[in-house]
């Protein structure tokens, strides 16, 4: 065998169809397009989402839901119940503590302690905002808040 001998299957090789190269073809004159109408012209096949002439539903729909506060500032919440089953007695409750923990992904994040659960253990808490409910729970318990709350 030679290098020359070598050809693709037969069959799996098909030319291109080309259109409107005369009536010989079998695809001349109107290029397979058909006679009238607005796709048998050039340029005529209008894009996806085009409602012939009628206001597409991409532009009746509204643009955005509502309004959004481009100041928003979000906090993760953290409920006092959690910090009472991770925490041991005396334990400081802060942004790095808590990522340890695996209560939230980064200790960066911005933390607000929530009032739900219950506290039974004495817990120095050190986050960014604390409920007036969840204070007092941890007050009653015999811990305390510290700023930067």
């Amino acid at each position: 065998m030679q290098l020359h001998d070598l050809a693709p299957v037969p069959g799996s090789k098909k030319e291109r169809k080309r259109v409107g190269r005369g009536p010989g073809s079998g695809h001349g004159k109107t290029a397979t397009r058909g006679y009238n109408g607005q796709k048998s012209r050039a340029g005529g096949a209008k894009g996806a989402g085009f409602e012939g002439g009628q206001t597409p539903l991409a532009r009746r729909l509204p643009k955005l839901p509502g309004f959004r506060n481009i100041n928003r500032v979000e906090y993760v919440p953290v409920n006092v119940g959690r910090l009472d089953t991770f925490f041991k007695d005396g334990d400081v409750v802060d942004g790095a503590s808590l990522a340890d923990k695996g209560i939230i992904k980064s200790s960066k994040a911005l933390v607000k302690v929530l009032g739900d659960g219950s506290l039974s253990k004495s817990l120095t808490v050190r986050v960014d905002k604390v409920s007036t409910t969840a204070a007092e729970k941890i007050n009653s318990a015999g811990g305390k808040v510290e700023s930067p709350c």
